[in-house]
């Protein structure tokens, strides 16, 4: 059992990590294929309907079918996502690559977050949901920055990131297969696709957890999608590795908050999250304002770290209440509102930014975050205080 959360951890990292290889390579892709801005906002877009369909269609299978068949299953679409993007001539392997990249995270999210949690050993439990956390934000933020890297200083830089990440891929998969199995299948197995419907024990923590989670997210998708567009209109840089190295920074300040969260009361998580949130997107949207670089990377790592402190204790309480059974269709459930908070704001940025520009999309889009934040914060203060009323 013991090798068996470090295989299923390494996958976890691997599939995060392709998801974002094109981050830094969009505005090569743009110039390559003459595409405009808003192609952009539409190969995203692509991403994320591949992210929620495969979380409403197998969210729930891992429950069924086992953790490691979907583990596996999901490295296999990220092998064939790869290999898309490393033969693409034009758009439309493009478009095939970035919404297999979607099917494989969203297969992996909520089976692999499980899976570690469930499969990490007894000693290291209390820490098993910031070693899944850890390992999806990890990803998410080393694939724009491996894609930097390669495509400003290394041969065939459209294409060598995508080698490395198959053969990363294969590694994975090696290593999963011999991970041991978590789940017991039922008698009877059922693949409906999933509903969007909770437990009734689980609600009660679901709602603020989602909400903040939505905040945070939308963050991740501003950087992610938009992070090379606006750094290179409003900043003047254009060097893949740079921005790579600006969007990582923003997910490791996410791991040191999922780190730092541990030391805080459980009831003071989520609000002291948003708080921290709040403040980190207002520097990013003051960055943008200002065109200024030091705001931008303060900025990354203080939203970075909000975030990462509003997903843990999001992540953890929801899965503490989930009965067995059903952990890994809550997990998807949970993930689907994520996903839904990383598409739609990047939509509307591609909208504004026909019409105004990136850099009046992007401080808008801020502000609208910095308001949503203070709202979930709002929230989850008369949660609290109607808690304490019932109780007095």
């Amino acid at each position: 059992m013991s090798r068996g959360w470090l295989a299923i951890t390494l996958a976890f990292l691997v599939t995060m990590i392709g998801t974002t290889l094109p981050t830094p390579l969009y505005p090569i892709y743009q110039q390559r294929y003459e595409f405009s801005e808003v192609m952009i906002t539409v190969i995203f877009a692509t991403y994320a309907l591949g992210v929620m369909g495969a979380l409403l269609i197998t969210g729930r299978w891992s429950d069924r079918l086992g953790r490691r068949p979907m583990l596996l299953a999901g490295l296999g679409v990220a092998l064939l996502s790869s290999f898309c993007f490393l033969m693409a001539q034009g758009l439309g392997l493009l478009l095939l690559g970035r919404l297999l990249s979607g099917i494989s995270a969203g297969i992996f999210t909520g089976t692999a977050t499980v899976a570690v949690i469930e499969a990490v050993p007894e000693r290291w439990q209390r820490h098993a949901t910031l070693i899944a956390t850890a390992a999806n934000m990890g990803g998410l933020g080393m694939g724009p920055l491996l894609a930097g890297v390669a495509g400003e200083y290394l041969p065939w830089s459209l294409r060598l990131c995508y080698v490395m990440h198959l053969s990363l891929v294969v590694l994975a998969m090696v290593a999963v297969q011999r991970a041991p199995e978590t789940v017991t299948q039922p008698a009877r197995i059922s693949l409906r696709p999933q509903r969007l419907a909770l437990p009734e024990e689980v609600r009660g923590v679901f709602i603020p957890a989602a909400i903040a989670g939505f905040a945070g997210f939308n963050v991740l998708g501003l950087f992610t999608a938009s992070a090379p567009a606006f750094m290179g209109e409003v900043l003047a840089i254009h060097n893949g590795a740079i921005v790579g190295a600006v969007v990582l920074l923003l997910f490791l300040g996410s791991i040191a908050g999922q780190w730092l969260q541990t030391h805080q009361r459980d009831r003071v998580r989520l609000a002291t999250g948003c708080t921290v949130l709040a403040v980190g997107t207002a520097l990013v949207g003051g960055s943008i304002a200002l065109a200024s670089m030091t705001l931008l990377l303060l900025g990354a790592l203080v939203a970075g770290a909000g975030q990462g402190v509003v997903f843990r204790a999001g992540m953890g309480s929801v899965t503490a209440a989930s009965p067995a059974e059903q952990r890994a269709g809550v997990a998807s459930t949970l993930f689907i509102v994520f996903y839904v908070a990383i598409s739609l704001p990047i939509v509307g940025i591609g909208l504004v930014t026909m019409m105004s520009g990136i850099r009046l999309a992007a401080i808008l889009f801020a502000g609208l975050v910095v308001i949503l934040t203070l709202w979930a914060l709002a929230l989850l203060k008369r949660r609290q205080s109607a808690g304490r009323a019932s109780r007095a």
